[in-house]
C-alpha cells in the first residue's frame, strides 16, 4: 500500500471536514499525518489568510457550516477565529499524529466549539487526549522543531493551502478533492492522461501586473 502525506492545520475548518474522512482514506492508502503552521505557508507565498479578507472570512464559515450540514458532519464554530493553533499542533505531535488523536483535537475545536485559547478549554482538551496540559513535552525544542520541519517539508513539496494530500509528488488541495484523490489511487495512469497532461500543456497567458513594492 502506498503512503500519502496529509498536511493540515487545526486553524482550517476545511481540514476539519476532511478529517472526518480520514478513516475512509486509510482504506486506500497509508496515511502520514503532518501538522503544519498555515501562517508559515501564507508568509512563504506572500498571501493573506481567509480570515484577513472580511468577505472571504464570512463566506468560508457560511460554506463550511453548509457543507457540514449537507454531509452530515456535526460542526459548531469556536468562540473566536483565528485562534492560536500552535498548542494543538504541538499536542498532535506529542501524541504521534495518529488519526484518532488528530480527530479528537479537530472534534474538540470544530465539532464541540471548544476554545483552546482559554486555559479551561485547553485543560479539557488535554484531558480528552490523556496529556497533562502542563506537560513539558508541549514546549520541548524537539516538538517545536518537528513542526517547523513539517512546515518546511510542505513548502518543499509545493503545498500552498490546507488541507493537502500529497502522493507521487502530486498535490490534492482542499477537502473537496477527497474523491479526486481516491480516483487517482484507483487509476493514476488515467488521471495523468485525462487530467494532468492537458493541464501541463496549457500555456501561460497574460499575467497580472504586480504592484510596485
Amino acid at each position: 500500500m502506498k503512503t500519502a502525506d496529509w498536511y493540515f492545520d487545526f486553524i482550517s475548518p476545511y481540514a476539519y471536514l476532511q478529517s472526518a474522512r480520514l478513516g475512509d482514506l486509510a482504506k486506500h492508502v497509508q496515511l502520514r499525518l503532518r501538522p503544519v503552521l498555515f501562517a508559515g505557508l501564507l508568509n512563504h507565498y506572500g498571501h493573506l489568510g481567509p480570515a484577513e479578507i472580511p468577505p472571504k472570512r464570512q463566506f468560508v464559515f457560511r460554506q463550511t457550516l453548509w457543507l457540514a450540514q449537507h454531509q452530515g458532519i456535526a460542526m459548531k464554530l469556536p468562540p473566536a477565529h483565528p485562534f492560536n493553533p500552535l498548542p494543538p499542533l504541538r499536542l498532535a505531535l506529542v501524541l504521534g499524529c495518529s488519526i484518532a488523536a488528530v480527530q479528537t483535537i479537530f472534534n474538540f475545536i470544530w465539532r464541540d466549539g471548544g476554545n483552546t485559547d482559554d486555559p479551561e478549554g485547553w485543560n479539557q482538551l488535554a484531558q480528552l487526549t490523556g496529556v497533562d496540559s502542563n506537560d513539558e513535552r508541549l514546549s520541548d525544542a524537539s516538538i517545536k522543531q518537528a513542526l517547523r520541519d513539517s512546515t518546511d517539508a510542505a513548502i518543499a513539496a509545493g503545498v500552498f493551502g490546507i488541507p493537502t494530500l500529497v502522493i507521487d509528488n502530486e498535490l490534492f488541495w482542499g477537502h473537496d478533492t477527497t474523491d479526486f484523490f481516491i480516483d487517482y489511487l484507483k487509476d493514476p495512469d488515467a488521471i495523468r492522461k485525462n487530467v494532468f497532461d492537458p493541464v501541463n500543456q496549457l500555456a501561460q497567458g497574460a499575467a497580472r501586473r504586480k504592484r510596485p513594492a
